[in-house]
């Protein structure tokens, strides 16, 4: 089965509320929906979330490197050598990892459909392992935030996951102690800083206000590139520290585990460059001892799946984070959330059911067919 060609569809997904975190606001999430066609007839489903500040891609220039480089790279090759799409995707052009994420998931979706397997199997796992996720709760004031985690209690989360990052660090220290106290021993709280306070000399004395709470993880307190710096927060505080934008290919993997910078990564599709070099790193992950998240660019239902199918075939992904598709009034695709869990589909490949009529109401430019 070769790929025959393909059709990019740029669009935009409608958020419910705007999506808030420390270094932008969203009122709807750029994304581009790949279909790869094959000469059986079969058509395979990606997508690409580029983020400027985290994969260094904006939504224009992933749609150009997606028809005019890497597409060019994979059109006449055969589904399953996904390990040789990778090489000449990596010869053709460094870096843009979720334009190549999107050809990745694709590529897993259509050789999943071959084998008429969800690709959960097709990778080696089970779909029994209860996949569950936190209630994600933007920057706010400490009061609504502390509204918003009690309402997720009701809803029967135990995980809670708080954005900070806006305003001096003392703000951040009060929401974090309001959402705490409203959750109490009902639910693990995890704090995500996302670069925020920048430099160890600011994160340090915000994480030893913070000891005792009982945190799950602070999550990426200093500025991505600085692993030196995360390994120097790490050393001093008793909080476990957890990598993400510090964490996107093998290499920056393999100097976290060095340093020992992080007790935990958070792994993305869209920062990893797709399915195939997330399970290498997981497996890394593994047997340096960090515990491992699969996390999200906040996906449509289609990168989402991806994701989950990923943790459900890799025992060692302890949490999961890919709730895009609850955030967006309209979705292309039908991942069954059940709070505080989901389930994923048994049909063959992603199993995700694309709808077209979506697609259509949500472009921002015309599809392009190559």
């Amino acid at each position: 089965m070769r790929v025959t060609g393909a059709t990019i569809h740029p669009i935009h997904l409608p958020l419910c509320d705007p999506f808030v975190v420390a270094y932008a606001r969203w009122e709807s999430m750029p994304s581009i929906v790949l279909e790869l066609h094959t000469d059986t007839g079969l058509t395979g489903w990606g997508e690409s979330v580029p983020d400027e500040t985290v994969t260094g891609e904006s939504h224009s220039a992933a749609v150009a490197m997606l028809r005019d480089v890497l597409l060019p790279t994979v059109l006449g090759r055969e589904v399953a050598d996904i390990d040789g799409a990778h090489a000449a995707m990596a010869t053709a052009v460094g870096a843009n990892p979720s334009v190549k994420a999107a050809i990745d998931l694709a590529l897993h979706d259509l050789l999943g459909q071959a084998a008429r397997m969800p690709l959960h199997q097709l990778l080696g796992g089970s779909s029994e392992r209860p996949l569950t996720y936190p209630r994600v709760i933007s920057v706010g004031a400490p009061e609504a935030m502390a509204a918003g985690a009690e309402a997720a209690l009701g809803e029967g989360f135990t995980e809670i996951k708080i954005k900070v990052g806006a305003g001096e660090p003392r703000e951040d220290i009060a929401r974090v102690r309001a959402v705490c106290e409203a959750v109490g021993d009902r639910a693990r709280v995890r704090v995500d800083v996302n670069q925020h306070w920048g430099t160890p000399a600011v994160a340090v004395p915000a994480i030893r206000q913070l000891e005792g709470l009982g945190l799950r993880w602070i999550e990426q307190p200093v500025h991505g590139l600085d692993i030196t710096g995360l390994a120097e927060v790490r050393a001093v505080t008793s909080v476990p520290i957890m990598a993400d934008e510090s964490v996107h290919g093998m290499a920056s993997l393999l100097q976290i585990i060095r340093e020992r910078a992080a007790d935990a990564v958070n792994l993305k599709l869209m920062k990893t460059g797709g399915l195939q070099p997330a399970a290498a790193m997981v497996a890394v992950a593994q047997a340096a001892g960090l515990w491992v998240q699969i996390g999200s660019m906040v996906e449509s239902s289609i990168g989402s799946a991806a994701g989950y199918h990923l943790a459900a075939a890799r025992s060692h992904v302890t949490s999961t984070e890919l709730t895009g598709p609850l955030l967006f009034s309209r979705d292309v695709g039908d991942l069954a959330y059940e709070p505080p869990t989901v389930r994923l589909s048994q049909r063959s490949g992603l199993g995700v059911q694309i709808d077209r009529d979506a697609l259509e109401e949500l472009r921002v430019g015309e599809p392009i067919t190559l």
